[in-house]
């Protein structure tokens, strides 16, 4: 297979349906647990706050996984890491249905994180290999909207199960889709030629030190925890993290791909993404509050007026693909993120009892300027990195949203903190400057282009 041709058509529409397949229910996990939180707490007898770890043991290991998983796919073969990450997280979600009590369930969400990491490390690089480099825009545009898509169904999907069955069965739906698959991946996901170059343990234990701690420490910054045990665990996560990077400059192809971000391109791609996924963080945390505390909204009401967001990234991710095969990733990003940020500032400015259509419209204009960034900007990525780098280049992709998400749900609890009554508007203005931030550094990208292409 020549690299750049992708796959023949046939197998090209297999291939990212299998792809397709696996981050449909690593995102949707994800999101059907947060909805089913409060049952799931009753029928196990815990409490809300031991409920919590149900989420966090998830997300925690994704976040902690990421980078050395990608890193694996690297030298053994994207193919075979997802598919390892797909067998992983079927069999564990046959766990979390099965779970009698909460450390069980807690332990099971913790192998369903590794293999969801499985499939969320390399699924770009994947994609890469699946598209000619000409329609590259269009492949990674599927897999904005299929993130889309699922993060918008996920409260749907779990009410529609919690209305016929139990909880488990959230879980248990997983199987079956999963088995599918694995049996499509095998034969339709292609093959790349791994690195000879062994694999640096140490590397993925200190990785997992500085994000955890980096994350504990964010997280009790937001919730208020003892100050000392904070700053204790920021310290230990910069020591950990200077000797981590130190590392990673004396290898090949290292870890936390180094290499990568001395690309001007690949660097400020990442710092896009981190600056608006905190900014959508932000506003997704804090809108419920302003619609259910100041405007007086139900829970229903609520989810209904929230929809147009990730609907309008359905429409709008396939167009900024194609777009993003002829135009500046730079520009269409700094286009949808100002365009973002003024949704933002419509919101935070509505009035104290607004109708829903001028709630639904602002949430539009959000979706359209998120939706029109992130597919180019995914593609900045990608396209940026040797392909023989892709699984580092995918890792990073996946470790920037979700620092990004991490920052702003932290930023929003401090916000709560420290002002609870102007809390959501507030924080809607901070998401709105991140926007505004965002902009600035794609735009910053067209400055470099211009400056490499003229030397």
């Amino acid at each position: 297979m020549n690299p750049e041709q992708g796959l023949p058509i046939p197998q090209r529409y297999g291939a990212i349906v299998v792809v397709a397949l696996g981050i449909t229910l690593a995102v949707l996990d994800s999101a059907i647990a947060n909805v089913a939180l409060p049952t799931i707490a009753r029928h196990l007898r815990a409490s809300a706050a031991g409920s919590i770890w149900i989420i966090n043991a998830y997300q925690l290991t994704i976040t902690i996984s990421l980078l050395p998983l990608a890193s694996l796919g690297d030298r053994i073969g994207y193919r075979r890491v997802y598919l390892a990450g797909l067998a992983l997280f079927t069999v564990a979600s046959l766990g979390c249905a099965l779970s009698t009590s909460l450390p069980m369930l807690a332990l099971t969400r913790v192998i369903q994180g590794f293999g969801a990491a499985g499939i969320m490390s390399v699924n770009t690089a994947l994609v890469r290999m699946i598209y000619p480099s000409d329609q590259l825009g269009r492949g990674v545009s599927i897999n904005a909207m299929v993130v889309a898509v699922s993060s918008a169904v996920g409260p749907t999907v779990a009410s529609a199960v919690l209305s016929v069955a139990t909880w488990p069965w959230l879980f248990a739906i997983n199987v079956p889709i999963g088995i599918v698959a694995f049996t499509a991946g095998l034969k339709a996901l292609p093959r790349n030629t791994p690195h000879d170059v062994p694999y640096d343990f140490l590397s993925a234990v200190m990785n997992a030190f500085v994000f955890g701690l980096l994350i504990f420490a964010v997280d009790g910054l937001g919730h208020g925890e003892n100050r000392g045990y904070v700053i204790a665990e920021f310290v230990a996560a910069g020591v950990i993290g200077y000797f981590f990077v130190r590392r990673q400059l004396d290898q090949p192809a290292p870890l936390l791909p180094v290499d990568l971000l001395k690309i001007p391109i690949f660097a400020l791609s990442i710092g896009t993404s981190i600056c608006s996924f905190a900014a959508q963080m932000l506003a997704f945390v804090s809108l419920p509050f302003l619609m259910q505390d100041t405007f007086g909204l139900t829970q229903v009401q609520t989810g209904l007026l929230m929809t147009p967001w990730p609907l309008v990234i359905i429409v709008a991710a396939p167009l900024a693909g194609v777009l993003a095969d002829r135009y500046s990733a730079g520009i269409l990003g700094g286009i949808g993120l100002i365009t973002m940020s003024c949704g933002l500032l419509l919101l935070a400015t509505l009035g104290p009892h607004p109708e829903p259509v001028e709630i639904a419209w602002r949430m539009a204009v959000c979706g359209a300027g998120f939706g029109l960034f992130q597919s180019p900007n995914n593609r900045a990525m990608l396209s940026s990195a040797p392909r023989s780098r892709s699984g580092g280049a995918s890792g990073m992709l996946g470790t920037a949203r979700l620092t990004g998400q991490t920052l702003g749900a932290a930023l929003v609890a401090l916000i709560f903190g420290v002002a609870p009554q102007r809390g959501p508007t507030i924080a809607l203005y901070v998401a709105a400057t991140f926007a505004i931030a965002a902009a600035v550094v794609s735009m910053m990208r067209v400055v470099q282009r211009g400056a490499t292409a003229s030397t």
